[in-house]
């Protein structure tokens, strides 16, 4: 009978001490964070545009992102320069770049750093701006619409 007490004792105390430790909270994992910035948004031929990705992981500037690429294009290019970047300060990857082509641009950053991808979007002016390229999902609704419209006829 001192046996099973014993062994019931020790079993209580395991559970016990193992419920203990498990209500330590886990500390959640941190986003990576990438701010895309472009200055100026808007700029003349052979003007030089600074583009900076401001990356950070929670509360701390990543300096050591294993990857920083910024892609840019024109409007309904097929043709994107991909430009690898390298840190610049506190957490701020730089690129200063001029064009020597009016239009409308995009620009993509490529950032990967602490297991974690992250691919901001945005969208510039060089002179007078282009015609725009159809947002994705734009696109995907008009593919839709008309293939609906291709099965009615049937």
């Amino acid at each position: 009978m001192k046996k099973i007490l014993l062994l019931l004792v020790l079993l209580v105390t395991a559970v016990f001490t193992a419920a203990c430790s498990s209500e330590s909270k886990e500390e959640e994992p941190a986003i990576l964070d990438v701010k895309l910035t472009i200055n100026p948004e808007k700029a003349e031929v052979n003007e030089p545009v600074v583009f900076e990705a401001n990356v950070t992981y929670g509360e701390e500037e990543v300096t050591d992102a294993e990857e920083v690429k910024f892609e840019i294009w024109r409007a309904n290019d097929e043709n994107h320069e991909k430009v690898a970047v390298e840190h610049a300060e506190n957490g701020i990857y730089r690129l200063e770049k001029s064009f020597t082509e009016e239009g409308t641009y995009y620009i993509y950053s490529h950032v990967t750093a602490k297991n974690m991808h992250s691919m901001p979007k945005k969208e510039f002016v060089i002179g007078q701006p282009s015609e725009p390229e159809q947002d994705d999902s734009e696109m995907k609704m008009n593919m839709e619409e008309e293939e609906a419209e291709h099965n009615g006829d049937h």
